[in-house]
């Protein structure tokens, strides 16, 4: 398979086989259609090879489609689509929801970069709290 052919989708089992993790990221959500370019927020985001999870205050349906641009250090900005899987109300504060959205058509480089991120996330994160 060609690094720039769009991987399988992954399956909800597979999403899960990916290391998951909560961390600070620079993050813009907006849909797919929208070709304006906001600002970036930075944003708590519980981010994996397969998929993201994040507190919103927009309202978004299942199957819509978003464009997720996160900056990645050393890297720069990062671009991927995602499909909305769910929105779940958060209680307080109201009008805020959990968004639940895994990415598609992410071709088998990005998800690499991705994962390589989210690892490193983890090993500065084990540095900072473990280390002498």
């Amino acid at each position: 398979m060609s690094s720039d052919a769009p991987a399988s989708q992954p399956s909800g089992k597979d999403r899960r086989e990916y290391y998951r993790i909560t961390v600070a990221l620079p993050i813009r959500i907006q849909p797919e259609t929208d070709t304006t370019e906001g600002a970036l927020i930075e944003e708590s985001v519980n981010i994996s090879g397969g998929g993201f999870g994040m507190t919103v205050a927009t309202v978004y349906q299942p199957t819509d489609i978003l464009s997720v641009t996160l900056r990645l250090p050393d890297h720069g900005l990062f671009t991927s689509l995602a499909e909305v899987l769910r929105l779940d109300p958060i209680p307080y504060p109201g009008g805020t929801y959990r968004l639940h959205a895994r990415f598609i058509r992410m071709t088998t480089q990005d998800r690499e970069v991705l994962i390589r991120h989210i690892l490193r996330f983890q090993r500065d994160h084990l540095q900072a709290h473990y280390s002498a």
